[in-house]
């Protein structure tokens, strides 16, 4: 996952070597623009998204290199030229690639991103697309009516009662619940459950756990109605997806600045919810998901 930060420099070697060898990478291209993306399904989604603008909306062809790797991989990829363009997330390039202390203000960690990829690595990084991916607090959406609770500090009252399921190291890492329950004074009837990532929903559904720790956009929230309690306090570093783009191309093709652009803030957490519901749920076709989506939002049907 995109926050998993705490990678040694063996792994990141090896990822590096990885990158030199990716067929992908050094597969002849056919395009203008080479787009990649992360390997999981909502990098799946914003890297077609992404290539369908820019085909949609200027004459340029776009080789798609999906699934490439992680942010190491991407990033080594895209400063090395191998690649154009990519959709990075706020609190992983600025905690992972910069190696900054977590920052909370959204605006702060942009501003000053933007200004160290710039001046380190020749790299544009464009404004949010709109949503963050970051850790949730979720519960059951009845209960969430019952107690007409919204944020973490309106559960805190009903906690006491409640049982936590989380993954081991949600429970374990600085930024996941020893700092959150000392931010929020948040306790539980007993010590929280430690629990596969892949069960923590079917838990909370089969009532065995009140409150788990998930993913912002996890396709499942919508399609079992839970809700994602509002993090007031701003406890969890922001993680907003970005465009990020070399400068040299976007010297060499300045209308890739005004296509790119039209995606600012065009997606909220609730619309890349179902757009992973839509692709994992129902086993959609990537493209055409898109399509109706930058459709849905008067950007068109992609032209390729």
């Amino acid at each position: 996952m995109k926050r998993f930060l705490t990678l040694c420099s063996l792994i990141f070697a090896l990822l590096l070597v990885i990158t030199s060898c990716t067929p992908n990478l050094n597969s002849s291209s056919n395009g203008n623009i080479i787009v990649a993306s992360k390997d999981f399904t909502e990098q799946d989604i914003l890297g077609e998204l992404l290539a369908q603008q820019i085909e949609a909306t200027t004459n340029l062809k776009v080789d798609r290199r999906p699934r490439l790797g992680g942010s190491f991989v991407c990033h080594s990829a895209i400063t090395a030229g191998k690649i154009d363009a990519y959709i990075e997330y706020t609190g992983t390039a600025f905690t992972g690639i910069l190696k900054q202390k977590a920052v909370n203000d959204p605006k702060e960690v942009y501003e000053k991103l933007k200004q160290a990829y710039a001046q380190q690595f020749n790299l544009e990084v464009m404004p949010s697309l709109g949503f963050e991916n970051t850790f949730a607090m979720i519960v059951r959406g009845e209960d969430a009516r019952r107690y007409n609770i919204q944020t973490l500090s309106e559960a805190t009252q009903y906690t006491p009662q409640w049982r936590g399921g989380f993954g081991y190291e949600f429970l374990e890492r600085e930024d996941g619940f020893p700092g959150l329950a000392k931010t929020y004074n948040l306790r539980f009837a007993k010590p929280p459950q430690i629990m596969d990532l892949g069960l923590i929903y079917r838990a909370l559904i089969q009532k065995q756990v009140d409150m788990v720790a998930g993913n912002s956009t996890d396709g499942q929230i919508s399609r079992l109605g839970l809700i994602v309690l509002k993090d007031d306090k701003h406890y969890f570093p922001p993680y907003e997806p970005v465009p990020i783009v070399r400068q040299e191309t976007l010297k060499k093709y300045p209308e890739l600045r005004k296509a790119i652009a039209q995606l600012t803030g065009k997606i909220s957490a609730n619309e890349m919810r179902q757009l992973n519901y839509l692709v994992e749920g129902e086993l959609r076709d990537i493209k055409d998901v898109v399509q109706e989506f930058r459709k849905s939002k008067g950007l068109g049907l992609s032209s390729g």
